[in-house]
């Protein structure tokens, strides 16, 4: 089936939305957080060990698993739940952010960008059609369109140039999608222009896609941007869909995101964070590899339910850090999924409670302390 945005709550002082989402894989509270399997795997755990964080939802990156292992292989293994043995929903990307890090302006056609492989150095191209193809032999929950991620700075006349490229490839997407049992997402363009976003956001609509994506945020704009951007789009998406601001995670970038309409989020900075060493916590970001926490026996973070501040202290953790013991490394990555998770049930509740503005004061007060 086709997944389904259940909206049940508007928090009555913002724009923030208290939603369930409905898949083939089970039904998941919103607002919510990905943690990202780059490779079919989020890096150092287990499926077991995410799904313990309350992670409803993973992302995998078509642009990887194209290349490596390749999609007809794990189409034979019966789509990426089979094959990565997650028994929960999956949103794969377009493979498209990738594509333009690597790519140069000159390598962005009309047909496609291109693109040189990572691992042999062949030129490869990749087209709205292809990353459609590879997305249904993949078989996630949700498949996402390709789109042009515009880099920031920018000039306007690119991004005119960019929103009506980014439109017409979803169409191209759209005309050949064949997976019933899949929900495809366009991708709403316009770096911080209010009427690119609405005229992208608009177009997108008329074509009806199952949820709508926001893109182009996080790529080197200020905050104030960032949520300026956020904002010009959600005031021009439909209600009853699904809003998924892509590739930010940032704790304070979540809560100010929510409060203007996002529904989910994905990033892979709790993993990266964890494999140097440092821990997301409610009081502020620490680093476990300073020699002040040799000898301090507590927990990571006091109050926390996740496996690691269950059974382990930020001594042993330092140790581990400090000794390169993957270890460690994967029990931070625990716990910073934990402590992503643990935010959004937060915010969850703040919406139900209609606190969000007050939550977002307090949390801010904790976390940066007098920095």
């Amino acid at each position: 089936m086709k997944i389904k945005y259940e909206l049940l709550k508007t928090e009555k002082n913002t724009k923030a939305r208290l939603g369930k989402i409905h898949t083939n894989y089970g039904t998941f509270d919103t607002p919510m957080f990905m943690p990202v399997g780059t490779q079919a795997t989020v890096k150092t755990l287990s499926p077991e060990e995410v799904k313990a964080c309350g992670s409803g939802i993973i992302l995998a990156n078509t642009y990887h698993l194209w290349l490596k292992p390749g999609a007809d292989i794990v189409e034979h293994a019966g789509g990426l739940h089979k094959f990565m043995n997650w028994d929960q929903a999956i949103l794969t990307d377009s493979g498209g952010f990738q594509v333009f890090s690597l790519a140069k302006p000159k390598d962005i056609t009309e047909e496609g960008v291109y693109f040189k492989n990572i691992y042999n150095g062949d030129k490869m191209l990749m087209t709205p059609e292809k990353s459609i193809e590879i997305q249904n032999k993949l078989d996630s929950d949700i498949a996402m369109s390709f789109d042009e991620c515009v880099g920031f700075p920018h000039t306007r006349e690119y991004v005119e140039k960019s929103v009506e490229r980014t439109i017409r490839w979803a169409r191209r997407g759209k005309e050949v999608f064949n997976n019933p049992n899949q929900s495809l997402f366009g991708i709403v363009q316009g770096a911080e222009f209010e009427d690119l976003r609405k005229h992208c956001a608009e177009e997108l609509i008329k074509m009806n896609f199952d949820g709508y994506s926001i893109g182009g945020t996080a790529v080197g704009e200020s905050k104030e941007l960032q949520y300026k951007q956020v904002e010009y789009a959600c005031k021009y998406l439909p209600e009853d869909k699904t809003r998924y601001l892509m590739g930010v995670g940032d704790p304070i970038d979540i809560i100010e995101n929510v409060i203007r309409g996002v529904d989910i989020f994905d990033c892979v900075s709790p993993t990266r964070l964890a494999r140097h060493g440092h821990a997301l916590t409610f009081n502020g970001k620490i680093n476990l590899r300073n020699a002040c926490y040799k000898e301090d026996f507590t927990p990571v973070e006091d109050g926390c339910d996740c496996y690691c501040c269950k059974h382990y202290t930020r001594a042993y953790v330092n140790h581990l850090i400090r000794s390169d013991e993957v270890f460690g490394q994967r029990l931070l990555s625990i716990h910073n999924i934990r402590f992503l998770t643990r935010l959004t049930e937060d915010l969850r509740k703040s919406i139900k409670d209609d606190n969000i503005l007050e939550y977002r004061e307090n949390f801010i007060k904790k976390y940066y302390g007098d920095k």
